[in-house]
């Protein structure tokens, strides 16, 4: 597995430690987005792309991050101590989407992003920059099958065109009103109203 191509978003101004966003490509056919270069305190490292971690409410089942002291559905306190922790006691706030799975592939994308960051940095000062990251990857990025137009006729659902003008809206014919009827008077539905 090799990486074909790795693009660079710089972050300007960037109050935290987050300096860039970078995509990475494998073997030209395989794209990872959103991987961030930080500013540590031994120089730059690559994060890998990761989603919040979230807990369920316990009053209403919503879905919560689990800093959120209450529930933004139904308002109510979350337990303080749901979240895990890993090796060095830390409370695990992300999880990885993508990442690897060994040192050595590890180090290959670090050194590589880091090496491509550190080239962006300089095409940076240069007039005219622009950013390549959120470019088109080209032609071959999709599936051309998953397209409607290369499904056969009855696998794609018909749309039918809007009419020009919208129909008139439903109503319910009003029904006349009946005298009640014995049983009616029977069961004292009416009583008082169409006594004598």
């Amino acid at each position: 597995m090799d990486i074909t191509e790795v693009r660079v978003k710089l972050m300007e101004d960037s109050d935290d430690r987050l300096r860039a966003f970078c995509s990475v490509t494998f073997d030209d056919s395989f794209v990872v987005r959103d991987l961030k270069i930080i500013d540590g305190t031994n120089g730059p490292f690559v994060a890998m792309p990761s989603r919040k971690l979230t807990s369920h409410c316990p009053k209403c089942g919503a879905k919560n991050h689990l800093r959120a002291r209450y529930c933004n559905q139904c308002g109510g306190p979350q337990p303080q101590e749901r979240a895990t922790r890993d090796a060095e006691g830390r409370t695990k706030l992300y999880a990885d989407i993508a990442h690897p799975i060994n040192s050595t592939c590890r180090e290959m994308i670090q050194s590589r992003v880091i090496a491509e960051y550190q080239s962006e940095l300089e095409r940076a000062k240069e007039p005219g920059y622009a950013s390549r990251y959120d470019d088109d990857y080209g032609e071959d990025d999709f599936d051309a099958n998953l397209l409607p137009e290369s499904r056969p006729r009855s696998a794609t659902k018909q749309i039918e065109p809007a009419q020009s003008t919208p129909p008139p809206p439903h109503r319910t014919p009003i029904q006349p009103m009946t005298a009640p009827t014995a049983i009616h008077r029977r069961e004292g539905f009416g009583a008082g109203i169409f006594d004598g």
